[in-house]
């Protein structure tokens, strides 16, 4: 009898393991998990603030006397506030541009806010601003430009210690830092030290491994970096807000260099087999420049403008990165605040409300039929949970049947990253009386794909998946 029991056990346990359904395989390349967290951020903004300001130069030449930074009214609170009731999610600050001035007081030069008039020589806004930040719970960031047209040592083996001290002081005096930010401008005519010259530097000059290294070790917490060569984030190839339809997250490092020949064909696509996780960030001005003007008061980027900038960068699968320079003052100017808050009026009337909610949702197929890869996991809300198919099924229809007929405005889709990128193809088809109509078409969707269509009146909905690098895994599908 013993035999026989153990013998039922056995097989009442090979039952249920036969049963047990194994995820899809990954397909490589794979995000790390502080990718995925910048990724969901969706929008960040940059604060381009400097002695530029007041001297009405995009590029400060590094001669500037100190004195010309005085910000009368400077709130970094204001910029909070302003920027978080927008629904940005972290802040990067230009600590020191190409000028080689710096927002607080540097032990390593003299050419600081030390030496302003700014607070008397006592306002530290990186501190300000780091702190603002973390009071409203909002990310904060540090841009730190490699090139210096003040350092007397720039182009010499000594100014990369220079540049590494400056990191440190940072990173170590006002993290946590979420996001990196190593700017591609570099070498050419400045006042290096007083000397008005041009200095030229090499490609590997920057040795940007070991100063990366060193950035990751100065903070416990995860961190992302953007540089010419990643290693966490891409330029998206413009300024001008927008990611090509075709997004891929995957590229050749080497090939998104921006000194590489032939980059440009391939930064803003990615590259569908590259080798690394290298995802784009769309940086764009509010603004024609990136310092505040006030030749540029009138020239502000309308709320409707700066929602087709949102639909071409978030909705495209890439993160958006806008620029809100503080004015004279050291305040967010009017004109932008007011553009800023349109745009939000107009993002959270568009998205609004989700139709979808309490729709009848069906797919083709279903991951050996297991509830836990079923369509359920499309509406969840849950980006850990996702609608799969078959390993050999890399083609699949979602359909979905509204509670009654609605204008349809909007349809987003998400992937589940965390196996990778897959969908090459897709399209998507209402139902206007007894003919499926084609509204939209594309090839990939990463994190978030934004569909905006002509508005149609409609209760049913098709999203035709028509090709794929492997078994499908999508997270979610909304309907605005």
């Amino acid at each position: 009898m013993k035999w026989l029991f153990s013998s039922f056990l056995s097989m009442l346990l090979c039952s249920v393991l036969a049963q047990k359904i194994i995820p899809p395989d990954p397909v490589l390349p794979l995000p790390s998990q502080r990718q995925l967290d910048w990724m969901s951020m969706e929008m960040n903004a940059f604060i381009h603030f400097t002695t530029n300001t007041f001297t009405d130069l995009e590029w400060g030449r590094g001669d500037e006397n100190e004195s010309v930074f005085n910000p009368t009214a400077a709130n970094p609170e204001q910029w909070v506030e302003v920027l978080k009731n927008t629904g940005f999610k972290g802040i990067i600050l230009t600590c020191k541009h190409h000028d080689g001035f710096c927002l607080w007081s540097s032990a390593y030069t003299n050419h600081s806010i030390k030496n302003s008039p700014y607070k008397n020589g006592k306002g530290y806004l990186v501190r300000e601003v780091s702190d603002a930040c973390k009071n409203a719970g909002i990310g904060f960031g540090i841009y730190l430009s490699p090139w210096d047209r003040n350092s007397a040592v720039y182009a010499k083996p000594e100014y990369i210690n220079y540049y590494r001290n400056q990191l440190t002081e940072l990173i170590a005096g006002y993290g946590p830092v979420f996001e990196l930010w190593f700017d591609g401008a570099n070498g050419g005519t400045g006042y290096y030290g007083g000397a008005n010259e041009k200095r030229q530097i090499s490609q590997d000059y920057y040795d940007w491994g070991n100063t990366i290294k060193l950035a990751r070790s100065l903070q416990k917490e995860e961190m992302v970096i953007f540089s010419d060569d990643g290693p966490d984030i891409r330029w998206v190839g413009n300024e001008q807000g927008y990611v090509c339809e075709t997004n891929w997250y995957s590229i050749d490092p080497d090939s998104c260099h921006i000194r590489r020949p032939g980059f440009e064909k391939i930064i803003g696509t990615g590259m569908e087999n590259g080798s690394a996780w290298i995802p784009s960030e769309v940086d764009v001005s509010i603004r024609p420049g990136w310092f505040y003007h006030a030749s540029e008061d009138s020239l502000v980027k309308s709320p409707e403008k700066l929602f087709e900038i949102y639909l071409q960068s978030v909705g495209r699968g890439a993160v958006l990165l806008l620029n809100v320079p503080p004015d004279r003052r050291g305040l967010i100017h009017e004109n932008d605040v007011k553009a800023l808050q349109g745009f939000r009026k107009i993002l959270d009337n568009a998205f609004k409300t989700n139709l979808i909610e309490g729709a009848k949702v069906s797919v083709s197929s279903t991951r050996g039929k297991a509830n836990e890869f079923g369509c359920s996991q499309l509406t969840d809300e849950n980006p850990d949970t996702y609608w799969a198919t078959d390993d050999e099924t890399t083609q699949g229809t979602i359909e979905i049947e509204l509670r009654k007929e609605q204008v349809i405005n909007y349809i987003v889709l998400h992937e589940y990253l965390k196996l990778g990128q897959r969908i090459r193809a897709f399209s998507v088809e209402v139902k206007i009386g007894d003919k499926w109509i084609l509204v939209a078409s594309g090839t990939t969707v990463g994190y978030k794909r934004i569909l905006k269509i002509d508005p149609v009146i409609t209760d049913k909905i098709r999203v035709n998946i028509s090709d794929a690098k492997a078994c499908l895994t999508v997270s979610g599908v909304e309907v605005f």
